[in-house]
């Protein structure tokens, strides 16, 4: 986890990344690979998204339907 401090901005932060991925998940259940593919511009590379959903997962953002395999907002 790339927490905001002296050395590194908020903007380069993991925690600064949470709302954009969030903004995706609200409007409905997605993939993985779906939300990567939206979000990209927007992280680091897969092992940083992927870092960010754990992060999410744990605060209980968010939840993975196993069935299908989609992610949906938890909140």
């Amino acid at each position: 986890m790339s927490l905001p401090s002296k050395v590194t901005p908020y903007r380069k932060s993991t925690i600064s990344k949470f709302p954009i991925l969030l903004a995706k998940i609200k409007h409905g259940a997605i993939s993985p690979t779906d939300l990567f593919n939206q979000t990209q511009d927007h992280v680091g590379g897969y092992s940083e998204f992927i870092e960010i959903l754990d992060e999410l997962y744990a605060l209980g953002c968010i939840n993975l339907d196993s069935a299908s395999g989609r992610i949906y907002y938890a909140l």
